[in-house]
């Protein structure tokens, strides 16, 4: 992934409604879900939803298929570890093996902790 393809990615996925869409098709699994199911499920007009899949389509983060009359939508997984692998390529310096998740932060470096971090 290139750093054009990742600003693509990453942009789709910077909107409440399209972020709630990847995710349910993560969860949902390779075989995916027609897109009337995912319409109900997040509670969306058929349009919205048609205007948030073709954005994350062209994102490469989603992908569909034809069964007889429905769409069926299924996240790019592919797509999606490139952009991981990405955002991760230089993590710690080159050494992955240093780079865990669970590592607290210093204190000093608290405005870099997330909303739900700084609850706890």
């Amino acid at each position: 992934m290139d750093k054009h393809e990742a600003v693509a990615a990453l942009a789709a996925l910077a909107q409440d409604t399209r972020l709630d869409i990847f995710r349910l098709l993560i969860q949902t699994g390779p075989e995916g879900m027609p897109a009337g199911q995912i319409a109900e499920r997040l509670d969306l007009p058929a349009t919205t939803l048609s205007f948030h899949l073709n954005h994350l389509r062209h994102a490469g983060l989603v992908g569909f298929r034809r069964e007889s009359r429905m769409l069926i939508y299924a996240a790019a997984y592919g797509a999606m570890n490139e952009l991981l692998a990405y955002l991760t390529e230089n993590c710690c310096r080159g050494d992955a093996s240093g780079c865990d998740a669970r590592a607290r932060v210093p204190a000093s470096s608290s405005s870099f902790l997330t909303t739900s971090q700084r609850r706890s």
